[in-house]
């Protein structure tokens, strides 16, 4: 395991890479809010085969947030991504990412597809539907002082089983609290999921790499029956799975998780 940095447009974005450096490249990009850590549990067997970089967002684990906090957008981690994989020079990538880190690997399939060898999206954002319960909601979660006070509360809300990696998470989340800068960057990127470029839902079809689409059922955030069901009217030749979990699947059940991603990444070897 090794650990690096790249300067970005915004700033550093700390990296951790595991496995062969020889190996086909993968990247893991988490929720918001989220880091690295949030994919231990996958890491070692997907290590086994692939170069992982799992990335820190700004504002997020280890890398410093964007300056000011509140410039912080889903749009940004898009752009952050790109300039990350091209400073590494990654191409033909498997991109994996949850939430946030979803919508920000379409982004990059459909603008530098040559970067791009297949996604993993699990739960991603940028299908959401209605556009009333998406302002409600974003106004509410994108206000500093409420997403402060319910930060740990609201984890153990969208992560609905309880393992040694959720429990982290949870933990996490609650000393987010005392981080004014990752209050901010976190309350901001909820803001901007109203933003109309945020949404995916008439351009998701023009991703024409291999794509599986994961989606937890037991999601409060992203609910299957209707930010799923939007994903997967959107890319209808993507593989599909459920697992009964909330938003997180690769911490809530690593091992179901595995179960469905290998066979998919085995399939992009041949």
């Amino acid at each position: 395991m090794s650990i690096g940095s790249t300067r970005t447009s915004v700033g550093e974005v700390v990296w951790e890479a595991h496995g062969d450096a020889s190996a086909p490249p993968m990247i893991l990009l988490s929720a918001n809010p989220g880091d690295r850590r949030d994919w231990d549990a996958v890491v070692p067997a997907l290590a086994a085969r692939h170069r992982v970089i799992a990335l820190d967002w700004p504002g997020h684990g280890a890398s410093p947030a964007p300056s000011p906090p509140q410039s912080a957008s889903a749009m940004m981690y898009a752009r952050v991504l790109a300039e990350v994989t091209e400073a590494l020079g990654l191409e033909r990538a498997i991109v994996c990412g949850n939430s946030v880190g979803g919508y920000a690997a379409i982004r990059l399939a459909l603008e530098q597809p040559a970067r791009v060898a297949a996604l993993v999206l699990v739960d991603p954002g940028g299908f959401t539907r209605q556009k009333a319960r998406l302002n409600a909601l974003c106004r509410v979660k994108g206000t500093e002082w409420l997403t402060r006070r319910i930060a740990a509360h609201f984890a153990r809300g969208y992560l609905r089983k309880r393992t040694p990696w959720t429990r982290q998470m949870i933990g996490r989340a609650e000393a987010e609290r005392t981080n004014p800068d990752q209050i901010a960057v976190d309350a901001a990127i909820w803001r901007s999921f109203a933003d109309p470029e945020h949404d995916l839902r008439a351009r998701a079809g023009g991703v024409r790499q291999p794509t599986l689409l994961l989606w937890g059922t037991r999601d409060p955030v992203l609910p299957v029956f209707l930010d799923g069901r939007a994903a997967r009217g959107a890319m209808p030749s993507a593989r599909w799975v459920t697992l009964a979990t909330g938003h997180a699947p690769h911490a809530e059940n690593p091992t179901a998780f595995l179960a469905a991603v290998q066979p998919f990444l085995a399939d992009v070897r041949r």
